[in-house]
């Protein structure tokens, strides 16, 4: 199982490379949507599909057993491991290795916790995928709501930036003028038509099962990226949809408060990079050629990444005729065995035959449960529970051994299993409660706690984290009555216990939830580390989820301090995330207080940083004669991109004084000198500023004045020819 998440991993990997490197800067958008969507699919599907040999380029090897019962590898003889007693090893993909007994244990050791890492995170983001699905749908059918057509628009109150999920938009209408609403309106009405939602919910699932995998996190952020481009473009190319105006609106809409990750939604942080994509050259159609490479590399990484088809050596006439159905296909209940003993343990790995070196499973016991080990001689010896018995056959020379296996079921056991409501319990089952070792007392002790329906699946996950029953106490005495059955796992695995309950509790988390609790443990959060977090004047700020946050950004008292040092001595938690998100510092602050603003917000801040504006910004227009320049201006102006010459080019021109609201609202409509001198080639000579904003904005031209005034409307000033095209 590991080893395919892994691959499914790396062809994520390869796909995201081939699409920053060739496919990022096309504007095929919808060609783009195709193949970042055909990508997820090939990752999780090409790593089960097995490649010929010959085009195979991973190393293959064979494995048999000589007359004298040694089992080789490539060569190499294979010892067996050891580990600690009745420690069970049910995942797949156990290999054998050529390794000292030592190593052998520790990454044996190593695999098994990143396999019950690997699904406490799968568990973790299906449950945070869950609860934003709830929380949209929630907001979704308690707000107001307007109808149309297949559209629902749904009011919300606060700074969030609008989003639309399946066939909702969320927006706050007080937040905006009705030209920049029905823009908004129009951008997340294409997402809806087009299903974009589908796109971020698929990818949301995908990083349930990749969320250790920073490309996966990378690769959804591109099919966002490419959403919100392909959104763009078709709106700009309505006929009522002016470009700059809609590059405006944008501007209006960006914000940091950003919505749950499930929407589709305006995000500053885009915000650049779309207004640039909509004033990129359109692709042509001889660079379509890059998108032919996807499937040679598809091929090669198959060929790295894939199980060769090939056969392997056998020495031995001695075969497995009867083969059983797999358990979680990896142990079957019958076929060979190898052991090794070391102290007063005895590990044992189980395969499907004598040459299977690929599929091995290993299981530790104590060799006090083996009295009779046939030592130098071919015996019987077996190992009997409740499930059933394991009878062997084999010897050991010195500490290692090998021979045929066999399990046989107890049907009286499979029969009070499902008695207890947990189904048919065939050999496969029984043969899993073997290995795990489950007994009629552990199921009637998980019964006396109050757990009447128990499923399999449970069963073999709590008795093989060995929750017993004082650890079940320890969770409920703390304040948890109702706790889930399925979610012990997890909080054992971890070692969310008692203790750590009562060490969090007494820091003042006393409603702490258990998500919240095995949010804590996985991010290492503990009494020292909250000991050490900022102060805040408001106590409600410092919440659970806010530490995790807090934690996951690695913020601490040191960064908070920091702040404090140069004037900011009361950071909410939520303000100190998004500062350290963005990476600003003390000495980004203090560049700015040095050249006069003393005041500047934390939130001011974030947009200072987000737009990568620098004191030598400011001081360009402070050069062009602008003093005390608010921050606002100072973010609008590097958002549309002006610059002081832009400013010069009107000076030149005779307009003297234009003020920083002038330029942006200017800039925002993408008029120039140019622009004006067409006016004047026709008698406007003394165009205001406000007149030229307003005439491009309405759609304004010297040709269409020329076409009115064949018409017979002969004006000398433009106001009259701005409110004629208004009327149309």
């Amino acid at each position: 199982m590991i080893p395919y998440i892994i691959n499914v991993g790396l062809i994520l990997m390869g796909c995201l490379a081939f699409y920053k490197l060739l496919l990022q800067k096309e504007t095929f958008y919808r060609l783009n949507r195709y193949v970042l969507m055909a990508c997820l699919l090939v990752a999780f599907s090409l790593p089960l599909l097995h490649v010929p040999q010959q085009l195979s380029l991973r190393k293959t090897g064979t494995v048999s057993v000589n007359a004298n019962n040694n089992i080789t590898a490539n060569n190499n003889k294979v010892n067996a491991i050891s580990n600690t007693n009745n420690t069970v090893q049910i995942q797949p993909g156990v290999h054998i290795q050529n390794t000292a007994n030592s190593t052998a244990f520790s990454w044996q050791q190593f695999r098994q916790w990143m396999f019950w890492l690997y699904w406490f995170g799968v568990i973790v983001f299906a449950f945070n995928f869950l609860a934003q699905t709830i929380i949209l749908f929630y907001r979704a059918y308690t707000n107001p709501v307007i109808k149309d057509g297949m559209f629902r628009i749904v009011e919300v109150k606060g700074d969030k930036a609008p989003c639309s999920f399946l066939n909702n938009i969320f927006i706050n209408p007080e937040k905006y003028d009705w030209d920049v609403y029905n823009q908004v309106l129009l951008h997340e009405k294409i997402h809806i038509q087009q299903r974009h939602s589908l796109d971020i919910l698929f990818a949301e699932l995908v990083l349930i099962f990749q969320w250790f995998n920073p490309f996966a996190w990378q690769y959804r952020k591109e099919i966002e990226n490419n959403l919100e481009f392909l959104t763009d473009n078709q709106l700009v190319q309505k006929e009522h949809v002016e470009r700059s105006s809609y590059q405006m609106s944008l501007l209006k809409v960006s914000a940091p408060h950003f919505p749950l990750s499930l929407t589709t939604n305006y995000n500053q942080s885009l915000l650049k990079k779309r207004i640039a994509m909509m004033n990129t050259k359109r692709s042509s159609i001889h660079t379509a050629w890059k998108y032919f490479f996807l499937l040679p590399l598809l091929v090669l990484l198959s060929s790295l990444l894939n199980e060769p088809i090939a056969k392997a050596q056998d020495n031995t006439t001695a075969k497995n005729e009867k083969q059983e159905t797999n358990i979680n296909n990896d142990i079957q209940t019958e076929g060979y065995w190898f052991a090794t003993i070391k102290d007063d343990k005895i590990r044992f790995r189980f395969a499907q035959d004598e040459n299977d070196h690929d599929n091995y499973s290993g299981s530790d016991f104590s060799l006090s449960d083996f009295p009779n080990l046939p030592k130098g001689t071919s015996g019987d010896f077996k190992l009997t529970r409740e499930a059933g018995t394991m009878n062997f056959n084999g010897k050991f020379d010195g500490n290692q051994g090998m021979g045929r296996y066999k399990f046989v079921p107890d049907a009286a056991f499979g029969n009070y299993m499902s008695a207890q409501g947990m189904g048919k319990a065939d050999d496969e089952d029984l043969l899993t409660f073997f290995f795990v070792n489950i007994t009629k007392e552990y199921v009637q002790m998980l019964k006396n706690e109050g757990y009447t329906n128990i499923e399999k699946d449970n069963l073999v996950a709590l008795c093989a984290l060995k929750v017993d029953k004082s650890f079940i106490t320890s969770i409920k005495e703390n304040g948890y009555e109702d706790v889930e059955l399925d979610q012990f796992p997890a909080l054992k695995a971890l070692g969310v216990d008692g203790a750590y309950i009562k060490e969090i509790k007494a820091e003042g988390y006393k409603d702490i939830t258990l998500e919240q609790l095995i949010s804590f443990k996985a991010q290492g959060i503990d009494k020292a580390y909250l000991a050490k977090l900022p102060k805040t004047n408001k106590p409600d700020a410092m919440s659970a989820d806010n530490v995790v946050s807090l934690k996951a950004m690695n913020v601490d008292e040191a960064y908070a301090n920091s702040f404090k040092a140069i004037g900011y001595t009361d950071i909410e938690p939520e303000e100190l995330i998004s500062m350290k998100a963005l990476g600003v510092t003390p000495e980004f602050a203090q560049q700015f207080q040095q050249i006069g603003y003393k005041d500047i917000s934390t939130e001011d801040l974030v947009s200072l940083k987000a737009q990568s504006i620098t004191p030598e910004f400011i001081k360009s227009f402070e050069a062009a004669g602008y003093k005390d320049i608010k921050i606002d201006d100072v973010i609008s102006l590097k958002a549309l991109g002006v610059q002081p010459d832009y400013i010069k080019s009107f000076k030149e021109k005779g307009y003297d004084n234009i003020s920083l609201d002038d330029a942006v609202a200017m800039k925002s409509q993408n008029i120039t000198p140019e622009f004006l001198n067409q006016f004047a080639a026709i008698g406007y000579k003394d165009i205001s500023l406000d007149n030229a904003v307003a005439l491009k904005a309405t759609g304004v031209t010297p040709d269409w004045i020329k076409e009115m005034k064949a018409k017979g409307f002969n004006y000398n000033d433009v106001n009259k020819y701005i409110t004629l095209k208004s009327l149309q």
